[in-house]
């Protein structure tokens, strides 16, 4: 399966809503740098968010949760890993998929 990595914010952006629509069950969504925007609760997004973790794991980088000052409004659910954890889960994925 394969581990996607978002980096864009969902608010200025559109590469969320695109990996959203091709994550595949058993795949695994990333937040990273404003990407990480997404993980938070009450925005836009977060239903989207909620949906996708029904079938795909969604994590979020906690270093950049907590460089934009938003490491305490994380959606229930969202898994938080360090950057030993990233590199974690690029090794445990078939394949690693940047959207930009």
């Amino acid at each position: 399966m394969i581990l996607h990595t978002v980096n864009k914010s969902p608010f200025q952006n559109d590469s969320l809503a695109g990996c959203l629509r091709v994550a595949k069950e058993g795949s695994a969504i990333l937040l990273i740098e404003d990407g990480v925007y997404a993980a938070t609760k009450g925005t836009k997004v977060s239903a989207s968010i909620e949906e996708a973790m029904k079938s795909v794991k969604v994590y979020a980088l906690t270093p950049d949760l907590e460089t934009r000052g938003v490491q305490d409004r994380v959606i229930d659910g969202v898994e938080l890993v360090d950057y030993a954890g990233f590199v974690n889960l690029a090794a445990e994925y078939s394949a690693v998929q940047s959207w930009l």
